[in-house]
């Protein structure tokens, strides 16, 4: 008896889930009839879902409201947008509606920041955290928006020769903050992270060069790891050292008032994603509470910036599967119209899953497939799922097209890839379009970008 694929799915993952349920054989993410968007727009296409980002983002203040309530937290959250994940502005148009702060990481970011206030997205008394090594361009912008009256901009100090330049070029009193070079985890290549101020020479630099300084005052410090929030020893053991930090410094710098602890906050990458936000937000929380009641300082108010969490799950990629191949007995190819190297390049990059699932044909037998992109890369393949290891698909047929759709795939892929440029065999961009809601609850689609056209890529390439 030949099992069908939702029989596979029922057997093996959690299904149907929040975002993902079938019907009348096709998938549908969010309730959006996913082969409708098919029939009207193609493959390959990229989408951004844009009520997910404001979803995600009054999910995590209702986590952190519970947790303070829960353990008698009086001091403030703020949730911050890190940039870095999705520069587009039609996220931060959405995120924006949160009130909600942006952290930034290099110089045109401060550009973006000047163009949604010329705009009128937010007044003078938007807060912005500057993060990142910091160029002289990078510099000047956060002085110049400093001197224009931008009084709750942050500069967060990733080395000394920062406040030196700063200082030179801001005509007012302002607030900073320090980063701290956290450890990284054993298996890393290198012991300490490039980013920051080493724990242990923060107090020394704050009684050399910030406690008597004219203008500047030390308002935040900043930790954060590669690894993401995760309850294991080595993250608990990163954040006693931060909180050891703070509580010193306090006691020196009693201006000192809030603890940004980054980002990190994971996304669903499968079916079976287990992840108690509560729990881990709850924890954070009280370990917060109880090491400054231990150390006798006043607790901090906590920041975190939250990109992947806050944008990740909005977008989708779907392709058309428009051929297979049989390489020997065992290995069958199907073939998508686009490629993984430039459409997700994180799948190669560093390994990453993302959710995988079939549009269509849920009631036909399944086989065991790769994935296979059409540059002439021999890494342009998707080869790992959540299926142990494997893909599974309905069986490939030649007159009954199958399409597949990657999903949480709204962070960082297109600025890593070079979104509207040039990219590996000259894989042109898929089409792309936003998906919201009107008023009465119905979908509305816009085409935010064009597949790229074949004289766009010449003219980049100066034919």
């Amino acid at each position: 008896m030949k099992i069908k694929y939702s029989e596979l799915i029922d057997q093996t993952l959690y299904f149907p889930t929040e975002e993902f349920n079938v019907e009348e054989n096709n998938l549908k993410f969010h309730n959006i009839p996913l082969m409708e968007l098919v029939e009207k727009f193609g493959t390959p296409l990229k989408f951004n879902y844009i009520p997910k980002i404001s979803l995600n983002i009054q999910k995590t203040k209702t986590w952190f409201k519970e947790a303070f309530e829960r353990n008698e937290y009086t001091k403030s959250y703020r949730y911050c947008y890190c940039t870095k994940s999705s520069h587009f502005k039609f996220v931060l148009d959405e995120a924006l509606k949160n009130d909600i702060s942006i952290e930034t990481s290099s110089a045109y970011d401060m550009d973006i920041v000047k163009s949604l206030y010329e705009e009128g997205k937010f007044d003078k008394n938007m807060e912005v955290i500057c993060n990142g090594f910091k160029t002289d361009d990078y510099l000047n912008k956060i002085a110049d928006a400093i001197n224009q009256g931008f009084e709750n901009i942050i500069p967060i100090l990733d080395n000394y020769r920062e406040l030196e330049k700063l200082t030179e070029s801001i005509d007012t009193t302002f607030d900073i903050g320090i980063r701290i070079a956290s450890e990284e985890e054993p298996k890393f290549e290198f012991y300490t992270s490039r980013l920051g101020i080493g724990y242990k020479d923060i107090i020394p630099y704050y009684s050399q060069k910030i406690a008597d300084h004219p203008s500047a005052r030390l308002k935040m410090l900043h930790f954060f790891i590669n690894t993401g929030i995760k309850d294991t020893a080595y993250y608990w053991n990163e954040l006693y050292k931060c909180l050891r930090v703070y509580a010193r410094l306090k006691k020196v710098a009693p201006e000192v008032d809030s603890l940004n602890i980054g980002g990190g906050l994971p996304i669903k990458t499968s079916l079976n994603f287990d992840y108690d936000y509560q729990y881990m937000i709850n924890e954070i929380v009280f370990q917060i509470k109880k090491f400054c009641e231990e150390e006798g300082v006043e607790e901090p108010n906590i920041y975190t910036e939250f990109g992947s969490f806050t944008v990740g799950e909005s977008g989708g990629h779907l392709y058309k599967i428009i051929a297979q191949k049989r390489q020997n007995d065992r290995e069958k190819w199907n073939m998508i119209d686009s490629s993984f190297m430039t459409t997700l390049p994180d799948t190669w990059a560093i390994s990453r899953h993302f959710i995988m699932l079939p549009l269509n044909r849920w009631e036909d037998t399944y086989e065991r497939v790769f994935l296979g992109g059409l540059t002439c890369d021999s890494d342009d393949y998707y080869n790992s799922e959540q299926h142990i290891n494997a893909i599974y698909l309905p069986t490939y047929n030649d007159t009954k097209p199958l399409y597949i759709g990657f999903f949480h795939t709204g962070a960082y892929q297109e600025t890593i890839s070079g979104y509207g440029g040039v990219h590996h065999c000259l894989m042109p961009q898929p089409k792309h379009i936003l998906i919201d809601t009107d008023e009465e609850g119905n979908f509305t689609y816009t085409v935010f970008r064009e597949e790229q056209k074949p004289e766009e890529v010449l003219k980049l390439l100066g034919y």
